[in-house]
């Protein structure tokens, strides 16, 4: 088994030292088989020279420079179209996501023969550390607006780390999300096409160095248009995308 981790990077030079090693020594002191795809989503910054080297130094890195359209949900399309794993991981570029979480993510998924594993902040055992409480006030609203419309248990859909197996990821497509948005469709379409999941506490850490690249003014409605296109597809389409047994 390999398991692939995508992370989109926009002007990420100074986060991604020390995410990308923290997360290849992660991963082979657990002695799991991958690779590290990042595509570099046009920076203007010298993200494009750092992946050079690193490269010399992480042998499972591999690197894109996707040169547009650009957006985050594009820069992650853009690794999701060309990774070789069997299972695949989204992570963000700056350390927010801990590397030992996708170890449990992986292991879980394995064992239990899951298509997703999905990470929670919010349940007993996931932590939060320097969250900004008016993007926690926005989040646990958004995701309680997604658990009454689904009739969900899960609580935290609209966060990116999650594990799909390569299946699953074929399954969901096309993909229709350019930005922040593609981090509720891809959970939401694997639920309503039927893919199982299971759900492991994780934590998450504000990032160290630059901005957070998510501007919420931009994402109230691109949010609701993918949360409306799933309750479409699940009251209307009739089966027509369900998982194949």
């Amino acid at each position: 088994m390999k398991l692939s981790v995508v992370i989109p990077a926009y002007n990420e030079e100074e986060s991604l030292p020390e995410t990308l090693t923290t997360l290849y020594s992660t991963l082979s002191k657990e002695n799991i088989d991958h690779e590290i795809v990042v595509t570099n989503d046009n920076s203007k910054d010298n993200t494009l020279q750092v992946l050079e080297e690193l490269k010399k130094t992480i042998p499972t890195l591999v690197y894109y420079t996707n040169l547009g359209p650009n957006g985050f949900g594009y820069a992650v399309r853009y690794g999701l179209e060309r990774f070789t794993g069997d299972y695949v991981a989204v992570m963000m570029a700056d350390l927010s996501d801990d590397p030992n979480d996708l170890v449990k993510f992986y292991r879980k998924a394995i064992e239990g023969n899951y298509d997703c594993v999905f990470g929670s902040r919010w349940e007993k055992g996931g932590k939060v550390i320097d969250y900004p409480a008016l993007k926690r006030r926005i989040n646990r609203l958004a995701n309680f607006i997604v658990k009454t419309v689904f009739r969900l248990k899960y609580n935290d859909c609209t966060n990116a780390f999650k594990l799909y197996k390569k299946e699953t990821i074929d399954g969901l497509k096309p993909f229709l999300s350019p930005h922040f948005n593609l981090t509720l469709e891809l959970p939401l379409k694997a639920i309503v096409r039927g893919y199982n999941y299971a759900v492991v506490p994780n934590s998450w850490t504000n990032r160290k160095y630059g901005e957070s690249k998510l501007k919420i003014k931009e994402m109230g409605s691109r949010y609701f248009f993918i949360l409306m296109y799933c309750w479409i597809e699940k009251q209307f389409a009739r089966g027509d995308f369900k998982k194949k047994e």
